[in-house]
C-alpha cells in the first residue's frame, strides 16, 4: 500500500454532505489522482469493503452511517485544448468545483456553461445527474468522460452519446457501480447564443440589447436569480432541488388542468412537464418547518435541515410532500438526490 494513500476510520461526514447530516463512515480516503483511485478500490476489495465515492456531497442524503470505504475524489486541474477561434475544449479535474469552473470559462469569454452557475459540487458529479438550469444542461456540451472502469480498473473515454443523457439523468445513473469519472471535456464556443429565454433570467435582465451581453454577465445574472430564490447550503445546509418536474401525458394533463386552470407547465417533446414547486407549494408545504428540518419558504423544491436534522428526518419530510402531492394531483414526484448509508 502506498504511503500516500492515508486511510482514516469512523471519520466524520458531516462536513462533506451540503445537508450537514451528521454521520459517520467505517473508513474515509481522499485521491488525487487514477493511482492513488486504484489503491484505494484495491485495498477495498482486500477488507470485503463497500465503496461510496463522494464528490461535493451536494446531491446525496446519508440516510445513516456509512458502513464501508467512502473515496474523496480530490484530482485537481484544468487546462484547454483545440483552442481556435470558435471555440475550445475545456478540460476539468473531476474534483475541481463546479461553479469556480463556470466563473472560469465565463471571464475567458467562452459560452456554454455560464447558465449553470452556482450549481453546487464538482466536475466529477456534473454528468452523473446531467446538471441543469435556466434553458441548459451539461450535455448540451460536454464532448467526452474519461473514467476507470472498476471491473477492468483501466482508463477509457466515453464520449457524449455514449453517456445516455436524459433529464437528471445518465448512464451514471443506470450503472452505478461500473464507472468512476476522473475528467470531462466540454467543448465550448466564443460565438454561440446565450441563453436568456428562462423568465427569470429576461425579468433580470430587462431591455438589455442581447447582443451587448457577455457570458461572464449572463453567469452573474444567474447567480443573481439563484441568490434570491434558493439558500446557500453553507449558511441552511440543502441539496438544492430535492425533487425533479415530473413529466406526464396530454390526456392526463388535460385533466389535471380542468380541475387547476393555473397548473404550471411546460412542453416535453409530446408530453407535459409540470413544475414541481407549484405543485408542492399548493399541497401547502412552501415555507413548512417542524423541529428540524423544512421546506424552504421561497424555494418549494428545497428540503431544509435548518436544526441539526437527520437524513431520517429529512427522507421523512419527503415522503409526507410526496404522498400530499400525489394525494392532491395525482402526481407521483421523484427525489433528484441519491440515498446512501445505513438506516
Amino acid at each position: 500500500m502506498s504511503q500516500d494513500l492515508q486511510i482514516q476510520e469512523w471519520a466524520s461526514l458531516q462536513g462533506l454532505n451540503t445537508l450537514a447530516v451528521p454521520v459517520t463512515a467505517r473508513y474515509l480516503v481522499e485521491v488525487e489522482n487514477p493511482d492513488q483511485l486504484k489503491q484505494a478500490l484495491s485495498w477495498a476489495c482486500n477488507h470485503e469493503q463497500s465503496i461510496l465515492v463522494l464528490g461535493g456531497g451536494s446531491n446525496l442524503v446519508f440516510a445513516g452511517d456509512y458502513p464501508g470505504l467512502v473515496i474523496r475524489m480530490a484530482l485537481r486541474g484544468r487546462s484547454w485544448e483545440q483552442v481556435d477561434d470558435h471555440g475550445a475544449v475545456l478540460v476539468l479535474k473531476a474534483g475541481e468545483n463546479w461553479h469556480e469552473a463556470v466563473l472560469y470559462a465565463a471571464r475567458s469569454g467562452y459560452r456554454g456553461i455560464e447558465n449553470l452557475a452556482l450549481i453546487p459540487g464538482t466536475a466529477g458529479a456534473a454528468p452523473v445527474q446531467n446538471i441543469g438550469a435556466y434553458g441548459t444542461e451539461l450535455g448540451d456540451c460536454l464532448d467526452s468522460v474519461t473514467v476507470l472502469n472498476r471491473q477492468t480498473l483501466k482508463v477509457e473515454t466515453l464520449p457524449a452519446s455514449a453517456c445516455e443523457f436524459g433529464y437528471r439523468d445518465s448512464l451514471f445513473k443506470h450503472r452505478p457501480g461500473l464507472y468512476i469519472i476522473l475528467e470531462i471535456r466540454l467543448r465550448l464556443s466564443r460565438n454561440a447564443p446565450l441563453k436568456i429565454g428562462y423568465r427569470d433570467l429576461q425579468d433580470y435582465f430587462g431591455d438589455v440589447n442581447e447582443a451587448e451581453l457577455t457570458p461572464l454577465a449572463v453567469a452573474e445574472g444567474v447567480m443573481a436569480v439563484r441568490h434570491r430564490k434558493l439558500p446557500d447550503p453553507a449558511v441552511l445546509p440543502n441539496v438544492g432541488s430535492f425533487f425533479k418536474n415530473p413529466v406526464i401525458g396530454l390526456a392526463q394533463f388535460r385533466e389535471l388542468q380542468a380541475r387547476f386552470p393555473d397548473v404550471v407547465s411546460y412542453p416535453a417533446d409530446s408530453q407535459v412537464k409540470l413544475a414541481a414547486a407549484w405543485l408542492i407549494d399548493q399541497a401547502g408545504w412552501k415555507g413548512f418547518r417542524n423541529s428540524r428540518v423544512g421546506v424552504h419558504n421561497r424555494q418549494a423544491l428545497v428540503l431544509i435541515n435548518h436544526s441539526g436534522g437527520t437524513g431520517q428526518d429529512v427522507l421523512s419530510l419527503a415522503d409526507d410532500v410526496r404522498q400530499s402531492v400525489l394525494e392532491k394531483f395525482g402526481v407521483e414526484l421523484e427525489m433528484e438526490p441519491g440515498i446512501v448509508g445505513n438506516a
